[in-house]
């Protein structure tokens, strides 16, 4: 018995040793950085419509949304992508009763991948009836693909760096012993020349939006990857 219990013991004190060996290997540690900016593909813009009376004709909110339906086909933009965000006259009626003067509006969402086709849209809608526009949001579609390729361009920069480091001392580099990655994106917010696509109506008049009026700022994304080498002679 007592015989079993040394060799327990001397077991358990040889897995200590063993768990307390310290890691003798030279070790050099770099950070590699990669970085690309992309123009956004993928633009979602918000309209907003709202019924106007000019002198004793009133233009409906139906009137207007059948213009936008109509100019959102005819540059090419898919129904899936034109929807309805918000409606403040779904209780009209109501409304209509508590005030004469009451006028519907409606907010919708579009996506676009060409700017040039909100160009096309604003021009063929009643500009008096364009309450305001503006961008919401915006994504690039091959975005993964580009994370992906970043995350290996900042890796073999990490390499290199300890590789010319190394040289520059006589040395040589090892495998790789460890491997971190640390997350940098940057999506910064769109900017435009003006702090709206399209101002309230009474200001626009009959005035068309130019594709030079609106300047969308590029996404930046960065990788970068903290890397321990193994040093070899």
């Amino acid at each position: 018995m007592k015989r079993l219990l040394l060799i327990a013991a001397l077991t358990t004190f040889t897995f200590a040793a063993f768990a307390q060996t310290p890691d003798l290997r030279r070790k050099i540690e770099v950070s590699g950085t990669a970085e690309q900016e992309v123009t956004p593909d993928i633009i979602y813009v918000s309209i907003s419509l709202k019924e106007y009376i000019d002198g004793k004709n009133k233009t409906t909110i139906d009137a207007l949304e059948r213009q936008l339906q109509k100019a959102v086909a005819d540059a090419g933009v898919p129904k899936e992508d034109f929807t309805i965000n918000n409606l403040s006259s779904y209780n009209y009626t109501v409304q209509k009763k508590k005030n004469p003067d009451f006028l519907a509006s409606k907010q919708y969402r579009i996506k676009f991948h060409d700017l040039n086709a909100f160009n096309q849209i604003m021009a063929s809608v009643d500009a008096k009836g364009v309450q305001s526009t503006n961008i919401d949001s915006y994504d690039y579609s091959k975005i993964e693909s580009l994370k992906k390729d970043l995350k290996v361009k900042a890796l073999l920069a990490a390499k290199e760096k300890a590789t010319y480091l190394l040289t520059a001392i006589g040395d040589h580099l090892g495998s790789a012993l460890d491997i971190q990655e640390v997350s940098n994106d940057v999506y910064p917010q769109p900017v435009y020349r003006t702090n709206v696509m399209m101002m309230k109506s009474n200001a626009l008049a009959a005035d068309t939006v130019q594709p030079d009026d609106i300047d969308v700022k590029k996404i930046k994304l960065s990788s970068q990857m903290n890397v321990t080498f193994e040093i070899v002679k």
